[in-house]
C-alpha cells in the first residue's frame, strides 16, 4: 500500500519535498523558510500527501546520515546540493534493501503476538505464571509448547521474571542476534538497536548464545551486550535501568544518545541528536509522562538547544555561541 501511494506522487513533487527537507534541517533556516514550506504544503494536495511521505520516515532519517548531511552542506542552489536531493528523494521515496528490512520489522510488530505503543507499558502473566513486563513500543512473540518456553523479542525492551514449571521446560527469549536460556531469574532484555542486543540480569542466571560465538554465562548483578558475532561484558546490573516500570527515566553518565532513544519510546513524532552532541553526559531522574518537561530540563542543563520543527519533529543540536 505504501508502494502504491508513493508511485501516485509525481518526481517532481517528490523532490521538491526532498529538498524542503534539507532546507528545514539547515542552520540557515529562518521563519520565513518555514512559511513558505507550509505554503507549499497548503498549494496542493500532492505536497501534503509528499510531506506527510517524509514525516512517515522521519524516524528513519536517522539511518541516512551521508544522503542528508550531504544535501544540507552542499551549497544551496548548487549542483552538489541537486544531486545529493535526488539522492535523498530516491531514498524517501523508493526506499533501499535497509528500509525494506525495516518494513518487514514493523510489520511483525504490528502482528505480533503482544505489543505496546508509543508511552504504553504492560504487565502479562503467561500461563505457567511467568510475568513479562513490557516497555512502551516494544513487541513480543509468545510461543509455549509441550517441550519449551519461547519469547520472541521483536522490538523494544521486557522485564522478565520466570516461574517454576511443573513439566521443567526450559525458558528461552530469542532476539535477532541469538538465543537466551533463563536459569531461574529476573532479567531485562532490550533490543539496544538493530545491532545489538542489551541483557542484565538481577536474580538467578541467564546463558547468552549468540548466534555466531561461543555462549557466556551472565550471573546476578552482571551485564552485556551482544550482536550476532560477539559478546561485550558492560556495567554491573542497575536497578535504576529498569525505573521505566514507575514511569521514570533514572541515568547516570548516560550518553545523550542512548538517553534520548528511550524517551523517544515515550514521545510522538521524531526525536533525534546532533552525532556532534550525542556523546554527551546525563545524569538525573526524569518524568517519562511529560517528555517536554524533559526536553526543557536537558536544554538547561546540557550546552545544547532543543530545536522544535513541529511539536512532532524534534532535533537536538549543539549550543549556538550565542544561544
Amino acid at each position: 500500500m505504501d508502494t502504491m501511494l508513493s508511485s501516485t506522487i509525481p518526481a517532481e513533487v517528490r523532490l521538491q519535498a526532498a529538498s524542503w527537507l534539507v532546507e528545514l534541517q539547515s542552520e540557515q533556516a529562518s521563519d520565513a523558510t518555514r512559511s513558505a514550506w507550509q505554503a507549499w504544503r497548503a498549494a496542493h494536495q500532492d505536497h501534503e500527501r509528499a510531506w506527510q511521505k517524509v514525516a512517515a520516515f522521519s524516524a528513519r532519517l536517522d539511518q541516512l546520515p551521508p544522503a542528508l548531511a550531504q544535501a544540507t552542506l552542499a551549497a544551496p542552489r548548487s549542483a552538489a546540493r541537486r544531486r545529493a536531493v535526488q539522492a535523498l528523494a530516491v531514498a524517501l521515496f523508493a526506499g533501499g534493501a535497509a528500509w525494506m528490512l525495516e518494513e518487514q520489522a514493523a510489520w511483525r510488530q504490528w502482528s505480533a503476538d503482544r505489543r505496546t505503543g508509543t508511552g504504553q507499558r504492560t504487565s502479562l502473566a503467561l500461563a505457567d505464571g511467568t510475568i513479562v513486563e513490557m516497555n512502551a513500543s516494544s513487541a513480543i512473540d509468545i510461543d509455549y509448547s509441550g517441550s519449551e518456553r519461547v519469547l520472541r523479542l521483536i522490538d523494544g525492551e521486557i522485564l522478565v521474571t520466570t516461574a517454576k514449571d511443573v513439566a521443567e521446560r526450559p525458558f528461552y527469549v530469542y532476539t535477532g542476534h541469538g538465543c537466551l536460556q533463563a536459569l531461574g531469574t529476573r532479567f531485562s532484555v532490550s533490543r539496544v538497536d538493530c545491532r545489538q542486543t542489551e541483557v542484565a540480569v538481577y536474580e538467578g542466571a541467564v546463558e547468552v548464545r549468540p548466534l555466531d560465538a561461543p555462549p557466556q554465562r551472565l550471573q546476578a548483578g552482571q551485564k552485556l551486550q551482544f550482536s550476532d558475532a560477539a559478546v561485550s561484558l558492560l556495567d554491573a546490573a542497575d536497578e535504576n535501568a529498569t525505573a521505566w516500570l514507575q514511569g521514570m527515566l533514572v541515568a547516570t553518565d548516560m550518553p545523550l544518545e542512548r538517553f534520548v532513544a528511550a524517551l523517544a519510546r515515550y514521545r510522538h513524532g521524531r526525536l533525534a541528536v546532533d552525532p556532534a552532541i550525542a556523546a554527551l553526559k546525563v545524569t538525573g531522574t526524569y518524568p517519562l509522562a511529560d517528555t517536554g518537561k524533559v526536553l526543557d530540563m536537558l536544554g538547561k542543563a546540557l550546552p545544547l538547544q532543543v530545536n522544535y520543527m513541529t511539536r512532532y519533529w524534534v532535533t537536538l543540536t549543539p549550543r549556538s555561541a550565542r544561544g
